[in-house]
């Protein structure tokens, strides 16, 4: 990435109205030690080269007569914690306007769902993030959170990728306003399932094999999954993994009905993460279709292909979190 992309940004966050005057602020990692920040009262949607400060990460200290955005603190631990080279701040009104009074998305579209699935929020009482360990939190669950009344923060490994999560979220919230003019009361069968607390009852190691099939048994009970399954012939083997043990379990799928628990990973789609961000899964912070799409789980084999049965599989992995884990 380059200096000519994140002010071209910073444009384009100006010319879709998700920024305006001097509010909002840029990053750009450029190497292990230094990011490029926006400077303080910077037009972010007139950007020039004097407007970006390079900083050193170690010691927060930035070179030139131009001072860093009051948010660098937030910014330098966002490029310390995580891997991704951008991160953007703006304050999208709809976003600002419909998290000011809604705890969260009303997720009305399968690309709401697929690609952002629950959007932390993180709650701000002031003007600047004073406690920027509360997103680092929220960022582990996806790259994207919301500072309730102060906008977004959005992080990924190039501008084009934050930018594209915001005005997924901008279009979202649109789309959920919308639908509120047709019809006050807009939730449905399935997310009033979806929002079941959870079960009660025996809790298990993660990832053994009597928490996998307490949530087998769970899945073969669920009407709304074997329905579905037959309808949409979900007949497949699917394989969900722990990266770094030998932790592997398929599932073999027959029009719904989950009729083997295999150990091995011989399957057409594998889902694999490390232990934190499978505990994430388990515990519902974090959707394996969004984590998938995200980076944060990796998936082998077609997304395309596995997507055709997209409303049973997120059924799947609102199970998964009604198995209680003890770790």
């Amino acid at each position: 990435m380059t200096k000519l992309e994140l002010m071209q940004t910073g444009k384009t966050l100006y010319d879709k109205g998700l920024s305006v005057a001097k509010s909002g602020n840029l990053s750009l990692r450029l190497d292990t030690e230094h990011i490029l920040i926006t400077a303080t009262g910077a037009h972010l949607g007139d950007l020039k080269e004097a407007d970006l400060v390079k900083v050193d990460l170690a010691t927060n200290q930035h070179e030139g007569a131009q001072k860093p955005s009051s948010e660098l603190p937030l910014h330098a631990l966002l490029h310390k914690n995580f891997p991704g080279k951008a991160v953007i701040h703006c304050h999208p009104p709809l976003i600002n306007g419909y998290f000011a009074v809604y705890p969260e998305i009303k997720a009305l579209t399968f690309e709401t769902k697929l690609y952002l699935g629950n959007i932390p929020v993180v709650e701000q009482d002031t003007p600047a993030v004073t406690k920027p360990e509360l997103v680092i939190e929220a960022l582990k669950s996806g790259n994207l959170v919301v500072l309730r009344r102060h906008g977004v923060i959005a992080m990924a490994e190039d501008f084009k990728g934050a930018l594209d999560l915001i005005e997924t979220l901008e279009e979202a919230v649109k789309s959920a306003g919308l639908a509120r003019l047709f019809k006050s009361d807009i939730l449905d069968e399935l997310d009033t399932q979806l929002k079941n607390a959870l079960i009660s009852g025996e809790s298990f190691p993660m990832f053994t094999r009597p928490h996998i099939q307490a949530i087998v048994d769970l899945v073969n009970q669920d009407a709304f999954i074997q329905q579905k399954g037959k309808e949409m012939d979900l007949t497949l083997d699917l394989a969900i993994k722990l990266d770094g043990e030998n932790a592997v379990y398929k599932f073999n799928f027959e029009k719904g009905k989950i009729i083997r628990l295999d150990s091995d990973e011989a399957a057409p789609f594998v889902i694999s993460a490390p232990k934190d961000v499978w505990r994430m899964v388990f515990l519902g912070k974090i959707d394996p279709f969004v984590a998938t799409t995200q980076g944060k789980m990796k998936l082998r084999g077609d997304l395309g292909k596995l997507s055709r049965w997209y409303v049973v599989f997120s059924r799947l992995f609102e199970i998964f979190k009604q198995v209680k884990i003890n770790e």
